[in-house]
């Protein structure tokens, strides 16, 4: 397998020997799944049924790293947390076949959810608390943290030390990037010493499926210990008064599990930033696999670089104002 196109020899033949090495018999359907930083394919079955199958990008975790996840998944599910988790079979989540890593999910339809209401963010803040619930009760021991050191310092080195940035842009980059990142470090200063705990970690509405039962919460692949706001945040958009009240929503439902420490609110611009920081340097990271040229293809042009270097700026203006209080809730 070539570390620089690690998808490359996955056809469909390999494909289905995979899932059939586990003892399942497919049917030939196969439909790949949007996912850049896996491979994740919708698979039929001899049964009539469909899983999900996804293939992990070598290097990226190791077992240890995508057991933990699985096992909080699993955790979550057994608390009836309303989750996707891995299928177990033969006793294991994780599976091996010619040099791939891969798990099975159960197939869950659904649709993105409507965040112009209200009760659904209540309804996502509930399981949100639940989920933290949960994952506070104990500590990742090999997935790392959500910090500033590793969605902020190693990326901005990464793209600093490479041809990335155009010549006449670097400095600029460079020089907005420490300062959003000196940001970050006075965010999380005033926002004192919060709990960390174990997360979704990417809670964007891409990875929150809606049925008439409410949500389902998919792909933990980004699971990491971090602040409680790194899942919250993400589901709020809009001017301040409009996620003024989405954040109240999400509160009133996430405090019937949990309390909000009301100091992380100092963090979100501060995560913001970092994500910014960070999408940057994994574009990058993976520019050697073929998908992300084509699916990012003004990557690295000196207008990409412009908007990001005016986006920082703004970053560091909204670092420097009063942190988002929510609505009365």
């Amino acid at each position: 397998m070539n570390s620089d196109t690690p998808f490359a020899d996955l056809a469909p033949e390999s494909l289905l020997d995979a899932i059939e090495s586990l003892g399942l018999r497919c049917d030939g359907r196969l439909l790949q799944l949007n996912s850049f930083e896996n491979r994740v394919y919708q698979v039929g079955l001899e049964d009539g049924s469909q899983r999900i199958a996804k293939f992990y990008r070598p290097g990226r975790w190791s077992d240890e790293a995508i057991l933990e996840e699985h096992a909080f998944s699993l955790e979550l599910a057994e608390r009836e947390v309303p989750v996707v988790a891995p299928i177990a079979l033969n006793g294991q989540t994780l599976h091996h076949f010619q040099g791939h890593r891969l798990a099975l999910f159960a197939k869950q339809g659904g649709r993105a959810p409507e965040l112009d209401r209200e009760g659904t963010l209540e309804w996502l803040g509930r399981f949100l608390g639940r989920i933290h619930a949960v994952g506070e009760n104990a500590t990742y021991q090999v997935r790392p943290v959500l910090d500033s050191q590793t969605f902020g310092l190693e990326p901005r080195d990464f793209l600093v030390s490479g041809d990335w940035l155009p010549a006449e842009l670097k400095s600029a980059w460079t020089s907005i990037a420490d300062q959003a990142l000196e940001g970050v470090c006075m965010a999380y200063q005033r926002a004192g010493d919060v709990q960390l705990l174990r997360l979704h970690g990417d809670c964007h509405t891409g990875n929150v499926l809606w049925t008439d039962d409410g949500p389902h919460f998919v792909d933990f692949d980004d699971s990491r210990t971090g602040p409680a706001i790194q899942d919250l945040w993400m589901l709020l958009s809009g001017d301040e008064t409009e996620m003024r009240a989405q954040f109240a929503a999400l509160l009133r439902g996430y405090e019937t599990f949990r309390e909000f420490d009301d100091r992380e609110l100092h963090l979100v611009e501060a995560l913001r930033t970092l994500r910014l920081i960070h999408y940057s340097a994994w574009i990058a990271r993976r520019w050697n696999d073929p998908a992300f040229p084509a699916a990012f293809p003004w990557f690295g042009s000196v207008r990409y670089w412009q908007d990001r270097i005016l986006e920082l700026r703004e970053q560091v203006a909204l670092m420097q104002e009063p942190p988002l209080a929510p609505s009365l809730y």
